[in-house]
């Protein structure tokens, strides 16, 4: 059933069903003008084209659409994909790494499209993650820092975002927990005091010794009863008086 707006091709002129080499589709029910069209501007068509003739994916990765292109790549034969890595649209050559296999994403580390690095940030295999440590955009560093092994993660601690380093703080070596001590971002020390609260008794953020409070044995419950403040004091005596209760 017809939906969403008029169906015009890419450039917007009007569509013509009897010059498409598809045209024999249409009596199967697996295209039609406002439903489903591999020449439609609208995304929605063009992706309903392809989830109902996979078989013509291969034929439409040289189209000049990019959504075409990109829809087409998602069904194509992973053999047809390899020059998409070089395709001028980024949504194309992202497209293409998520489908090839994890070897091919190092090619890409590079791209000037932050799409196409964040492709190559979820498929490159682990330990080839390192130069993406200090990609320029935020959210492929997080990315990284959430898939990288614990033992590259050192070399992200210093990262100018502080939410990549409360991932890196969750996940990294205990042995390395002591660097967050003086981190600039309470969060970040709160994430790490989770983890080793002993090194956070004295933190001067109420929220970091709470945590603290929450997770600790008892030589550090034991501090905190005398905290300047009430939340401090009643968490840590109420976690103290479980902890006794357990032994």
């Amino acid at each position: 059933m017809p939906e969403g707006p008029d169906p015009v091709d890419w450039q917007g002129a009007a569509l013509d069903c009897t010059a498409c080499a598809f045209r024999d589709r249409i009596k199967a029910g697996q295209c039609g003008q406002g439903w489903a069209c591999a020449h439609d501007r609208y995304a929605k068509r063009i992706e309903r084209f392809f989830v109902l003739n996979p078989d013509l994916a291969d034929e439409c990765l040289s189209m000049p659409y990019f959504e075409t292109r990109m829809n087409a790549a998602r069904v194509a034969s992973v053999f047809r994909l390899t020059r998409l890595l070089t395709d001028e649209d980024a949504g194309v050559r992202a497209m293409a790494i998520l489908r090839l296999p994890r070897k091919q994403a190092a090619r890409k580390i590079k791209d000037p499209d932050r799409r196409v690095r964040i492709a190559v940030a979820h498929r490159l295999p682990v330990d080839d993650l390192l130069p993406m440590t200090a990609d320029d955009d935020g959210y492929v560093r997080s990315i990284v820092a959430r898939r990288a092994d614990p033992g590259l993660l050192p070399v992200m601690i210093p990262d100018i975002d502080p939410e990549i380093r409360r991932i890196v703080a969750r996940r990294i070596g205990d042995q390395w927990l002591d660097r967050f001590r003086h981190d600039p971002d309470p969060l970040v020390r709160r994430a790490a005091a989770a983890r080793r609260p002993a090194l956070f008794v004295h933190d001067d953020d109420l929220r970091v010794r709470h945590t603290v409070a929450e997770h600790g044995t008892s030589p550090e419950l034991t501090a905190l009863l005398n905290d300047t403040e009430d939340i401090i004091r009643e968490t840590a005596a109420a976690r103290l008086d479980h902890l006794k209760t357990k032994a």
